[in-house]
């Protein structure tokens, strides 16, 4: 076998890949991805390999070239990337058993209750249901274990009614039930670990209509910041964890905070550190991964930055068009698009960020900041479409 030629592979060849891969080249390290389209975002700016990510021979022909490995997203079969590395030295990041942990809900759940880290009770749904009904209440959620985001394989049961009209999607197999929390807000935080230090940046709230993240923003959770970095810090040790992850939280009714997922991969809701100032998710994903070494804590705290996600919509025609709209709408404000073939309807296309310096007069509110971030965003769409 040939000495590897890459310092980086990328399980997946999308956003999360290509932006990381652009950090890694600012130190000019050479990476390569794999994934099953010919012209993914990555594939743009590195090389790439064509090839199903579940499949063995694909990854072990990445992995054959590379000194790292890390992935993109977390629902690539565990199984597969085992098999694929079976007497192949390479470093994985993050480790193969966190990664089980968090595919399957239910025990990413009973790992945190294990640990005692706040999160939702949480069973495998199967019969008999009163149990169930029993030890939750309505209303309850009802997930996929495997696979599902920004909304998808969850469901909201108000009722015995729901639970069974949806039991031809649970019966088979693959489903928990957990208890529903009356949040007052969403909020996130991307967390680095090492095997000698956990650092958590800034707490985010998250606006979330329909399930999918819209708008990130600075959180105005004052002396309940460092509780909710600590559960953060809390929910990756909780897996074994090491390397970067998103953890997104609830902040309940009464103000406690619990965990509610976590992503062991940059993620979403850290896209504003790529404008605020100090090491992006992404270089701290680099370095991670690379085992290099991080500044002290006291580096993570840089410039308020907003982000609004940009969709994909019908009648999408020159994106350039769009940035030329969106910038007269607000000169400070920075795009990062992603170069996706087609913009589907819902289908994250990029980004724009704005340091909250630069909002306009009296924009002092967080319904003023969404309403200033969604016009940025309404002016993109307005020239992309034109």
């Amino acid at each position: 076998m040939s000495n590897p030629i890459y310092d980086i592979g990328f399980l997946g060849g999308g956003q999360l890949a290509r932006m990381s891969i652009q950090a890694a080249q600012r130190m000019g390290l050479r990476c390569l991805s794999l994934d099953p389209a010919s012209d993914s975002p990555a594939s743009r700016v590195a090389p790439s390999i064509q090839g199903k990510l579940d499949d063995p021979k694909a990854i072990r022909q990445l992995a054959s070239a590379c000194c790292s490995l890390t992935l993109e997203n977390e629902f690539i079969p565990v199984q597969a990337i085992q098999t694929a590395l079976a007497n192949l030295p390479i470093t994985v990041i993050p480790s193969l058993s966190a990664l089980g942990l968090i595919q399957d809900k239910l025990q990413q759940r009973m790992s945190y209750a294990k640990a005692g880290a706040p999160s939702p009770i949480a069973f495998a749904l199967e019969d008999p249901v009163e149990p169930i009904e029993k030890a939750l209440g309505y209303p309850m959620v009802l997930k996929s274990r495997f696979g599902g985001y920004d909304g998808k394989g969850t469901l909201i049961a108000n009722d015995r009614a729901f639970v069974e009209q949806a039991r031809p999607v649970w019966s088979q197999g693959g489903w928990l039930a957990e208890k529903f929390m009356p949040f007052s807000r969403e909020i996130a935080a991307m967390v680095v670990r090492t095997p000698v230090d956990a650092i958590c940046l800034p707490i985010m709230e998250t606006y979330q209509p329909n399930l999918v993240c819209d708008v990130t923003l600075p959180a105005d959770i004052r002396g309940d910041a460092d509780r909710a970095k600590a559960v953060a810090i809390k929910a990756v040790e909780a897996v074994g964890g090491f390397g970067l992850f998103g953890v997104e939280m609830f902040q309940l009714q009464n103000g406690d905070i619990v965990i509610n997922e976590i992503a062991p991969r940059p993620h979403n809701t850290g896209h504003y550190t790529l404008d605020w100032g100090r090491l992006s998710q992404f270089d701290l994903h680099v370095r991670t991964v690379l085992g290099l070494p991080l500044p002290d804590s006291d580096s993570f705290d840089g410039l308020p930055v907003a982000m609004v996600n940009l969709f994909g919509v019908e009648g999408a025609r020159d994106y350039r068009k769009g940035i030329q709209s969106a910038l007269a709408e607000q000169p400070s404000a920075s795009i990062h698009w992603y170069e996706k073939t087609e913009a589907k309807p819902g289908r994250k296309m990029g980004h724009i960020n704005l340091d909250l310096n630069n909002l306009p007069e009296g924009c002092n509110s967080a319904d003023a900041i969404i309403a200033e971030m969604q016009a940025i965003r309404t002016a993109f769409e307005s020239g992309w479409t034109s």
